[in-house]
C-alpha cells in the first residue's frame, strides 16, 4: 500500500475535475449531443461507477453535498486515487452504494 500525499487542492477544485473527468469520459461514445456531452446523463447529473463489477450510475450533482457522499469519494481517493481514465469509480457494494445515496428512492 503507497503512501499518498494529501491533496493540496480545495475540495471544491477536486469536485471540477471528478465532474470533468466524467464529463469527458462520455466524449469517446459515439451517442452525445451537439455539446459533446452523452445523451444519456440528464443536465445536473453524472457518472459513478460502482462495485467489482463498474456498474454504471447516473447521479445528481446534488449529491456531491451530502455527508455519505463526501465518504464514499474519500474512499474512492484512497483506493484508486482521481488520477486515472477509468471514470469515477466508487469502491463499494452496489447494494452499499444504493442504501448509502438512495439512488433508488
Amino acid at each position: 500500500m503507497a503512501i499518498r500525499k494529501p491533496s493540496k487542492l480545495p475540495q471544491t477544485a477536486i469536485i471540477k475535475q471528478i465532474l470533468k473527468r466524467c464529463s469527458s469520459l462520455g466524449k469517446k461514445v459515439d451517442y452525445h449531443d451537439q455539446d459533446g456531452l452523452p445523451i444519456d446523463v440528464p443536465k445536473g447529473h453524472f457518472v459513478v461507477y460502482v462495485g467489482p463489477n463498474r456498474t454504471r450510475y447516473i447521479v445528481p450533482i446534488s449529491f456531491l453535498a451530502r455527508p455519505e457522499f463526501q465518504t464514499l469519494l474519500q474512499a474512492a481517493e484512497e483506493e484508486f486515487g482521481f488520477d486515472h481514465d477509468m471514470g469515477l469509480t466508487i469502491p463499494c457494494e452496489e447494494a452499499v452504494f444504493e442504501s448509502l445515496t438512495c439512488v433508488r428512492c
